[in-house]
């Protein structure tokens, strides 16, 4: 079987056995069936006859007339032939009508012949040759009755399919099958007919026998040796033994296993190229075994001219003898390599030059190694021996040239170290055979030289971290930043610059790097973030070109007092009637933290009449509420309220808050949307005093 499990090709009739239905004559060409062949090489070249002349197969194998046929004999054998296939396939025809006087006329029956009581048949064994030449009916033989008369008929009835009709009064045997169909060799053996006969008389009674018939079909070499494949590959490993075996060639031949016509020898008719010397392999002559004969040292993948030689096989029948018949295929065989060759530096020395502070591939490591590219043997591995005790270098293996990449993995200062001397070793992926070692070529040094860069100044600590309060003076001293050049080998300057101050509160001076205040600090500021103030600045040195660095400096800010607190909500909501639970919550705001915060003390507004109305009292820390001492109606009432922070020293906030006085029905509350009244005598004072100054403007002007 093939890959896949799908059968492999077998040269010839794929169907060996046909049937045709006789339902009247067959036309002239009007197809019959089609056959089915098939010699696995494309049937270039095929040809077909019928055992019948009178009947052809087509270019489309087809069965068809060659004229308009009435009767035919029942069963037909086309042969097809090609280069890679010779066979036999038997069409059946049924249905034929009885045809007594056409077999009267073969027996030459004239009359029907007395009964005899006393007789007996004898049908000695018989042999035909296959592929016998016409003209047919031919002779084969007789079969005979002890006591000879005539006036019967003797049918032969096959247990095989055959083409035998016996003659009257002599018994005569005769052959049918025209041209070369008869007695074929199948399944590559002799294949006897076994024939029942017997005689009877015209109306179909046994006379005498059964007795059995047997005819044996000799085989001729008619069939040439096929090979499965025209073309066969096999490899051999460079420096194998002599008498290596190297793969096995096989032929088929059709005819009788059991004679020399299918005895097979095997012989190599030309080896291309021809070097060293022409006879490097040998077929085994009854095996089909190529064997090396070429010795190990010649065997050398690397000194042959080639890696791939071709061999013609002939494989030839009748035991090789002259008269034999041949069939030719073609085997290539690779000779593969093993690791016998260790790779070996290009150089002695290698060397590389490396900006400070740079990455990536620095050198490739260019090797020699005679072995087959593309294979274990011949692939690369590269590692660093001695002289990078930080890990700040990596190989890699370029997978087309085999080089060996050179990287720098971590920046190399060049104030720390200006020279590295590193020592690579290669070996391959597969190990090496025995007896073959590697050598001092496989080790060598490189020396990684690192180039000065002008880098630049380097703030220390990074982020500067300072506390201080807000709302200091402006001018105040902040911090002093630090930024050191990294080029210690050369005396460079460093000016300092702001970079980023979202706020515009600092300031920096260029050659000291002091950081003053140039606005107040604020806690409260929507640049400050969890009470830290970040700015960014920049160190600059005078190098060529100039150098520069980044430093955070983060200011975290303490609190101060400078926020009064708010009362809130600003509204609150009370029921029209006065009692205890009649209340409003409220509570302080401070932007400031504590101690300058909570607790908050709020009170009523310092106008006269206040507390008749409205109490407040405080509930916690930070709230109180509002409670209603007398019924108002529903209206929309200005509390003012005085509201105290607990800082040192404290502020305080005079606010108003709307306080809804509302109907309240079974849990539900109907307030005012109306103006507010104003419970503030403050307000009503102004109101008085805006309506003063109306009638004295009016009275100057009158």
């Amino acid at each position: 079987m093939e890959e896949g499990g799908r059968e492999a090709c077998v040269p010839g009739f794929q169907v060996k056995n046909y049937q045709v239905a006789y339902n009247g004559p067959f036309l002239k060409d009007q197809p019959l069936i089609q056959v089915e062949f098939d010699d696995c090489a494309g049937n270039k070249n095929a040809t077909f006859d019928a055992s019948d002349p009178s009947f052809y197969v087509d270019a489309d194998l087809n069965l068809a007339p060659q004229r308009d046929v009435v009767d035919c004999q029942p069963v037909l054998f086309i042969h097809g032939v090609s280069a890679h296939a010779d066979d036999i396939a038997q069409v059946e025809i049924t249905g034929l009508p009885l045809q007594v006087n056409t077999l009267r006329d073969i027996m030459r029956l004239e009359q029907r012949l007395p009964y005899r009581s006393k007789r007996s048949l004898y049908a000695p064994p018989m042999t035909v040759t296959e592929n016998q030449r016409g003209p047919f009916p031919r002779v084969l033989g007789r079969v005979r009755n002890t006591q000879m008369w005539e006036g019967c008929w003797v049918p032969i009835h096959p247990l095989k399919s055959g083409g035998f009709v016996i003659r009257l009064k002599s018994f005569l045997i005769f052959n049918f099958f025209e041209k070369h169909f008869a007695f074929l060799c199948l399944d590559d053996q002799q294949i006897p007919f076994f024939l029942e006969v017997s005689t009877t008389d015209l109306a179909g009674n046994i006379a005498e026998g059964p007795v059995m018939l047997v005819i044996t079909v000799i085989d001729q070499n008619d069939n040439r040796p096929i090979f499965k494949e025209a073309q066969y590959t096999g490899e051999v490993l460079e420096g194998s033994p002599t008498g290596t075996t190297v793969m096995t060639m096989t032929a088929f031949d059709a005819d009788d296993p059991g004679t020399d016509n299918a005895a097979l020898r095997y012989s190599i008719i030309r080896q291309s190229p021809n070097k060293p010397f022409p006879n490097m392999f040998h077929i085994d002559a009854e095996r089909g075994d190529i064997v090396t004969v070429i010795s190990p040292a010649l065997l050398d993948r690397e000194t042959l001219p080639t890696t791939t030689y071709e061999l013609e096989i002939v494989a030839k029948d009748m035991a090789g003898s002259e008269v034999g018949l041949t069939g030719t295929a073609t085997a290539t065989i690779t000779i593969t390599d093993k690791n016998d060759h260790a790779p070996e530096f290009t150089h002695p020395l290698f060397e590389a030059h490396v900006p400070e502070g740079s990455t990536g591939v620095v050198i490739n490591l260019s090797i020699d190694d005679r072995d087959d590219p593309a294979t274990g043997a011949w692939r690369a591995i590269y590692s660093i021996i001695s002289g990078d005790p930080t890990h700040s270098f990596e190989f890699q293996t370029n997978p087309d040239s085999n080089e060996g990449m050179l990287s720098v993995v971590k920046p190399l200062n060049y104030e720390a170290t200006a020279f590295h001397t590193l020592l690579v070793k290669v070996e391959n992926e597969d190990p090496l055979v025995p007896g073959v070692s590697y050598g001092p070529s496989s080790t060598v040094a490189v020396h990684v030289i690192v180039e000065d860069i002008n880098e630049g100044p380097v703030f220390f600590p990074d982020p500067l971290h300072v506390t201080r309060n807000e709302n200091i003076p402006v001018g105040s001293f902040v911090a002093t930043l630090n930024a050191t050049d990294p080029d210690t080998r050369t005396i460079q300057s460093i000016r300092y610059a702001i970079l980023r101050d979202p706020a515009g509160w600092l300031g920096v001076n260029p050659v000291r790097g002091t950081v003053n205040t140039s606005a107040a600090l604020d806690r409260e500021s929507p640049y400050v973030h969890d009470n830290k103030y970040t700015a960014l600045f920049v160190a600059v040195d005078n190098g060529i070109p100039p150098a520069s660095g980044t430093g955070t400096l983060i200011i975290h800010l303490e609190d101060f007092n400078d926020n009064a607190p708010y009362v809130v909500p600003s509204v609150a909501q009370v029921c029209e009637d006065a009692h205890d639970m009649n209340v409003a919550i409220v509570g302080g705001w401070d932007k400031d933290l504590p101690p300058n915060a909570a607790p908050f003390k709020i009170e009523l507004g310092k106008q006269p009449g206040l507390d008749k109305t409205w109490k407040v009292s405080r509930v916690n820390a930070t709230h109180s509420q509002i409670m209603l001492l007398q019924s108002l109606k529903k209206a929309n009432y200005q509390l003012p309220l005085l509201i105290t922070d607990s800082g040192m020293p404290p502020l305080s906030n005079n606010t108003e808050v709307k306080v809804q006085v509302c109907i309240c029905k079974k849990n539900k509350k109907i307030c005012s949307s109306a103006h507010s009244h104003f419970s503030s005598l403050l307000v009503m004072l102004a109101t008085l005093l805006l309506v003063l100054l109306f009638l004295i403007i009016t009275s100057l002007f009158c």
